[in-house]
């Protein structure tokens, strides 16, 4: 398939329907409104938008500081597409531009189960003695 790939940040309605659909909506920790997350997704450090024809099939987005660190979250592939690569693009092309920015330090909030996916992709979980932590306040 011929897919539009680009590192636009979609539009408003595109991108609910997308954060609702692949379930990401459910698994986010806090109260957000649509609203709120969208606007967390513009004010990103780097996107990348997966589209076929004029749907929005897959997104993914970074935070960082453009010199070391980055952090990768919101990766989402609409369920009918899940298992044709999108998700491996989307990281694939995350991954990229923190090469050509020379961040070589990555981390990674998943979604519930999707553990595996990552693996497969590189990525490892954090050593025992130097876990991530996280505060919902």
């Amino acid at each position: 398939m011929n897919y539009l790939v680009t590192d636009k940040t979609p539009e408003y309605k595109p991108f609910a329907h997308l954060h609702e659909v692949s379930g990401l909506l459910k698994n986010k920790k806090g109260n957000y409104t649509q609203e709120q997350l969208y606007t967390a997704a513009t004010n990103s450090w780097y996107c990348l938008s997966i589209y076929d024809g004029e749907s929005l099939i897959a997104f993914g987005r970074m935070i960082s500081d453009g010199v070391y660190q980055a952090l990768i979250c919101d990766v989402m592939v609409d369920p009918s597409y899940q298992g044709t690569g999108l998700g491996k693009e989307i990281i694939e092309g995350l991954l990229q531009k923190c090469q050509q920015s020379g961040i070589q330090s990555i981390q990674l909030f998943s979604a519930k189960g999707k553990q595996q996916f990552y693996k497969k992709l590189g990525f490892q979980e954090r050593e025992a003695d130097a876990p991530g932590m996280s505060i919902v306040i």
